[in-house]
C-alpha cells in the first residue's frame, strides 16, 4: 500500500514510545485482503500483531471503490478469506486488549464517564482512562456522566474494565 517505512522502522518507533510512556495504549488499523495480500503477507501481518501487541486493532475488510487504483488491480481478495481473515485479528485483538487490562486490576485511575447503559437490569455507566481504556461502573444514585472520578479497577468482563468507586 505504498508504505514508505520497513516493519522495523515501525517496532523501533513502538519501542520508542513504550521507553517514553510506560502505560501508553497504541492501536492500530489494518486493512484485511487488499488486492494481491497472500496469505503469506497476512501470516506475517498476523505474527508482527502477536509480536507487537497493540492495545486495539482497528481492521477493516477491503472494500472496492469505482475509481480507485485499487478497484482495477488484479488479485481481489475473495470475500470469505477477507472474511476469516478479519476474524482471527479480532481474536487476537481482543486477546491483547485483555492481558494489557488485566494490569489494571487492583488499580486506582482516573475515569471520565460518559455513557449510561443496561446491563442485566443494572445500571452502569461506561468512561475511558487518561490512555483510553473502557471502563465501566455499577452507578447506583451518583450521576457520573461528563464527570472525572478515581475508580478502583476491580474486575475484567470480557475486554472491558469493571471499577468501583474510590470513596
Amino acid at each position: 500500500m505504498n508504505r514508505r517505512y520497513t516493519i522495523e522502522e515501525f517496532e523501533a518507533g513502538v519501542q520508542l514510545l513504550r521507553n517514553a510512556y510506560p502505560n501508553v495504549a497504541l492501536t492500530t488499523d489494518i486493512i484485511v485482503g487488499f488486492p494481491g495480500e497472500t496469505e503469506e503477507e497476512f501470516n506475517t501481518t498476523y505474527k508482527f500483531l502477536q509480536k507487537i501487541k497493540f492495545y486495539k486493532t482497528h481492521i477493516f475488510k477491503y472494500s472496492q471503490r469505482k475509481g480507485t487504483k485499487a478497484a482495477v488491480m488484479p488479485n481481489q481478495v475473495d470475500g470469505n478469506v477477507k472474511e476469516e481473515r478479519s476474524r482471527k485479528l479480532i481474536a487476537l485483538s481482543d486477546e491483547n486488549e485483555r492481558e494489557y487490562n488485566k494490569k489494571y486490576i487492583g488499580k486506582i485511575v482516573e475515569v471520565l464517564f460518559e455513557e449510561p447503559h443496561l446491563e442485566n437490569g443494572k445500571k452502569f455507566i461506561k468512561g475511558h482512562t487518561t490512555n483510553y481504556i473502557v471502563v465501566k461502573v455499577e452507578e447506583k444514585e451518583h450521576k457520573l456522566e461528563n464527570a472525572i472520578e478515581k475508580v478502583e479497577i476491580i474486575d475484567l468482563d470480557g475486554i472491558e474494565l469493571v471499577g468501583k468507586l474510590d470513596e
